[in-house]
């Protein structure tokens, strides 16, 4: 789904940012252009951006686990 209608910016295109490293908006606004132009779009970016990074951490902490225990 598109996010970001000025800059053509798809949630898609944010999860891969964020599987790529940026896990913040600044970095997301300096990247891909998320939320430069109108703004209307930040809050749902910030929504998409925080969940990723949230699923992706708790991915992270059980294969530490998992390799700590092994």
């Amino acid at each position: 789904m598109i996010v970001c209608v000025c800059n053509n910016i798809s949630d898609r295109e944010i999860r891969q940012a964020v599987d790529l490293g940026l896990s913040s908006m600044a970095e997301l606004r300096e990247n891909l252009g998320v939320a430069t132009c109108c703004g209307k779009c930040e809050s749902y970016a910030e929504e998409v951006l925080d969940a990723h990074v949230e699923s992706t951490t708790r991915i992270t902490e059980l294969s530490f686990r998992a390799t700590q225990a092994a």
